[in-house]
């Protein structure tokens, strides 16, 4: 098997891209990282500094590392290209540690910059398969799929996918991978709530409730992915007709659309909403802030979830540092740290550790419902022109300024 996956990444390697489809043209800036160094052509991968060293039993690349020869070839030809950029669409705090740390490990310069999963799938189809990025880091996997449906990311089958717990957990064409995964759910401000005499919702429904007027927050599907699962999410558990109505209703109690699907989360400690729409991991990071006024809800009528994932552009410049990243990526060197970045997702991975904090909270990551990821990949881009479609007929939606871009 270890050396099935040699040859693998070998022949991977030598054989350079296989698309998974074409691309369109934007702008190219991406953020540098703190303290870049140069990449280094012929020594081994740095140890890297004591806070991203290789968890206990291995080093960088673990399991591929082992795959004979495989891996050591793949990062030398990494080093040779030097250079990684890294678009990530996780929290910036998790993508910085991320790419600090493959850059310790690997010597190869990392650039990185943090857009909204959306972003990410608008810039890319507007660079005409010349992505102005080399892979794609973190959020949730249905705009990762509508850029699979548009031949925007390139195929790649990484030997550390081994580990993941799933297939699931996986596109089917290689085109992108698991990491980790977040519940859907409300974040409430429980002293607001006693102010205002209300009680918590417990589920979807309750949230179109005329009491809740003015206290909620959702992501703008536009911009961010975790408002994309949301409108997938409701057309699976209820049918597409009644989930429109069901959005023409809650719309009326949305005071505001974040751009960032963490957006509302950040809202409800502070008092600036009482409820918040989104994934309970980023609730759990601020209660761990200091915010002990913030409660987690896991809606009772049923949730759903996203995959974070990370994948790599079609066309992209540096393919084999990029395939490096994958590899980095579905290994605890890089998972493991998310929980010292605030990152409290559930791992896909067999061989990662899970933070304690997601169940220490009561968060159970097979409590979901059967998502189906083929219908969000087909219907994706049309659901979210349905949902605006028929916030158009609402009384409120004229107030545009509800729906943040910046």
């Amino acid at each position: 098997m270890k050396k099935s996956l040699a040859l693998l990444l070998a022949c991977s390697m030598m054989l350079g891209m296989t698309a998974c489809g074409g691309g369109g043209s934007a702008e190219t800036t991406a953020a540098a990282t703190e303290a870049a160094t140069e990449a280094p052509t012929t020594e081994a991968p740095a140890a890297g500094a004591e806070e991203t060293e290789a968890p206990e039993g291995g080093e960088a690349g673990t399991e591929a590392k082992a795959a004979e020869g495989g891996m050591d070839a793949l990062i030398e030809a990494a080093k040779a290209e030097g250079e990684l950029t890294v678009y990530g669409s996780c929290e910036e705090e998790y993508l910085s540690l991320a790419c600090k740390n493959f850059e310790d490990l690997y010597g190869i310069k990392t650039k990185f910059q943090r857009l909204s999963t959306s972003e990410v799938y608008t810039k890319i189809s507007e660079e005409a398969g010349k992505p102005s990025a080399d892979v794609w880091f973190g959020g949730t996997t249905d705009p990762y799929n509508e850029a699979v449906a548009d031949g925007l990311l390139m195929e790649y089958e990484a030997a550390n996918a081994v580990n993941l717990i799933s297939e699931d957990y996986k596109d089917p064409t290689n085109c992108w991978y698991g990491i980790y995964k977040g519940i859907l759910g409300f974040m409430v401000n429980t002293e607001e709530l006693e102010r205002l005499g209300l009680e918590a919702p417990k589920t979807w429904d309750d949230l179109t409730k005329e009491e809740y007027k003015g206290l909620i927050m959702l992501s703008n599907p536009n911009t961010a992915g975790t408002a994309k699962l949301l409108i997938n999410t409701m057309i699976q558990m209820k049918g597409h007709d009644e989930a429109m109505e069901y959005f023409k209703a809650l719309d009326q109690n949305i005071n505001q659309y974040t751009k960032s699907g963490s957006g509302p989360s950040k809202m409800v400690g502070p008092g600036e909403c009482v409820i918040g729409i989104g994934f309970l991991h980023d609730g759990i990071y601020q209660i761990l802030q200091g915010y002990d006024n913030i409660a987690l809800v896991v809606p009772e009528d049923g949730t759903s979830f996203e995959v974070g994932a990370t994948a790599i552009f079609n066309g992209c410049t540096h393919p084999n540092a990029a395939k490096l990243w994958i590899e980095y990526a579905l290994s605890p060197d890089c998972v493991d740290h998310a929980k010292e970045a605030g990152s409290y997702q559930f791992l896909v991975l067999s061989n990662a550790k899970q933070p304690e904090e997601a169940e220490t909270f009561g968060l159970d990551m097979n409590n979901t419902i059967d998502y189906d990821f083929e219908d969000a990949k087909a219907n994706s881009a049309q659901y979210v022109e349905d949902f605006f479609e028929a916030l158009g007929s609402s009384a409120d939606s004229a107030d545009s300024s509800r729906f943040k871009t910046e």
